[in-house]
């Protein structure tokens, strides 16, 4: 799968925008806040129905106006994917694909599978277990729409528990019904338990030789799931905790509380690595999820570059450029010079300035 063009209207800092795209690798180069970041969130939006950056459709339209417009062309295998989508500042997305309108995100997701990788995920590893369990939901949900379907369902019903807990403060004989919520707690969240223990074992016989080539053969790496509540304990669990929901009022137990270390020789290197050794599981981690969206979907995702390769040493910058291959990539950046210093081939290059894109000769950095 590839992405022909994008269309953008009323989409942050672009009034209009139509964008051609390479099969190969397209470099998009200009200042700090012109826009470029803006490109690629679009690109992601289309594909995942959310902004890599957390943010709200209204925080994403245009400020002057009330609604912004999406319009990808993708293509695969000579068959061409149209997806629009409608951002409104009062109201919920609509989605379209070919001209079709789609009620649920499940019908969109899987479509066009992206790799996203900015210098945000350089903290996957050192940050809080929020931003671990969002990398694993965000790629299993484009991998797994029967995940997707039960990670739905788990977080509101995990909702409709904490506001039970909460109203149980004014009526305490609301608690004879906890008893239902924790029924399909157990029944959706065990589904979630057990895929994250799969998509571990999936992400470590991947990882494992990319992190050893990539440490210069001195590190071995393994990604350990570490589960909040095992699936026979969940129930137990569940009612164990209850008095102590009730007194704070909010779901203790379950896989929204959930976390993966990183470990090498045993030490967990959020706790005791060094900012090296953090940075080179993240990447490793990134590379993995290439490789096992082609493994799992027998296609290239599709590589979003959002000005890490500043953030990398040389030797890094290499190993992730070398490791691009057939895939097509989309990278921005504040200036051209590590792929003038590094030779790296290049099919299209865009200034970004101001909200405008301009296409650049490639010949600018050869």
């Amino acid at each position: 799968m590839v992405i022909k063009s994008i269309e953008l209207a009323g989409y942050r800092n672009y009034d209009f925008l139509n964008m051609q795209f390479d099969r190969g690798t397209n470099i998009l180069y200009g200042d700090n806040a012109q826009g470029k970041t803006n490109i690629l969130e679009a690109i992601f939006m289309a594909a995942t129905t959310k902004s890599h950056r957390g943010s709200k459709d209204r925080e994403i339209v245009n400020f002057d106006r009330e609604e912004a417009h999406i319009r990808t062309f993708l293509e695969k295998e000579g068959v061409e994917t149209r997806v629009d989508m409608h951002l409104r500042k009062s109201k919920s997305k609509g989605i379209a694909i070919d001209g079709q309108k789609i009620k649920k995100a499940a019908d969109l997701l899987g479509l066009c599978n992206v790799v996203f990788f900015s210098p945000e995920d350089l903290g996957i590893i050192k940050n809080g277990p929020v931003e671990r369990r969002r990398f694993v939901d965000m790629e299993l949900c484009q991998l797994d729409s029967f995940y997707l379907y039960n990670l739905n369902h788990y977080n509101k019903i995990v909702n409709q528990r904490n506001k039970l807990l909460k109203d149980m403060y004014m009526n305490p004989s609301l608690k004879e019904t906890l008893g239902i919520w924790d029924m399909q707690l157990v029944s959706f969240g065990s589904k979630i338990i057990e895929r994250r223990k799969l998509f571990a074992e999936q992400l470590n016989d991947i990882i494992y030789d990319i992190h050893r080539k990539l440490s210069g053969d001195r590190e071995k790496l393994v990604i350990h799931y570490e589960p909040d509540v095992e699936i026979e304990d969940f129930e137990q669990k569940l009612r164990q905790s209850q008095e102590k929901d009730i007194r704070s009022k909010m779901t203790s137990t379950g896989p929204h509380r959930d976390d993966f270390s990183f470990m090498i020789e045993n030490v967990d290197i959020r706790r005791y690595g060094s900012q090296g050794q953090q940075r080179t599981a993240a990447l490793s981690l990134k590379l993995s999820e290439i490789e096992l969206v082609k493994k799992i979907t027998k296609d290239n995702p599709i590589l979003l570059l959002d000005d890490v390769l500043s953030e990398l040493d040389s030797n890094r910058q290499n190993y992730l450029l070398n490791s691009i291959g057939d895939i097509q990539t989309i990278i921005t950046c504040t200036g051209l010079e590590e792929f003038v210093n590094h030779r790296f081939e290049i099919n299209r290059v865009y200034r970004v300035s101001e909200g405008t894109v301009s296409c650049m000769n490639t010949d600018v950095v050869s």
